[in-house]
């Protein structure tokens, strides 16, 4: 199968929930449900990754470090670069989604053993 490259470079927020997340065997973990930008850079720092369910029924919300994803441009989707035991024993919420403050921030990076970012204003 020949390399391509994606048809498109930039993320549109809203079709992030269809974009496949995989793990590095190539097995399907779920979606990509949304990306936490930080407001001063533009960059995104975490992804919030939707697992499980069945018509909406049951999902589960993971949200980890962006830079433990990986992007694959051949198949076009991401893929997660930690061990799934790792990413499903992680932060997550199913119903009421945490507010994603400094406090949030830090705990999923403790988790996930990466250096944290400031995401104050000030």
């Amino acid at each position: 199968m020949a390399q391509t490259e994606p048809t498109q470079l930039l993320l549109q927020s809203n079709k992030a929930d269809t974009m496949p997340i995989r793990s590095r065997d190539g097995d399907k973990i779920g979606t990509l449900f949304s990306l936490m930008v930080n407001k001063r850079t533009g960059r995104a720092v975490y992804a919030v990754l939707s697992i499980g369910g069945f018509l909406g029924m049951g999902k589960a919300y993971y949200p980890i470090p962006f830079s433990l994803l990986a992007f694959d441009p051949v198949n076009d989707t991401y893929v997660v670069t930690i061990d799934r035991r790792v990413l499903e024993g992680g932060p997550s919420w199913a119903a009421n989604a945490p507010e994603f403050d400094q406090a949030y921030a830090d705990r999923v990076s403790k988790y996930y053993d990466v250096a944290g970012e400031d995401l104050s204003l000030g």
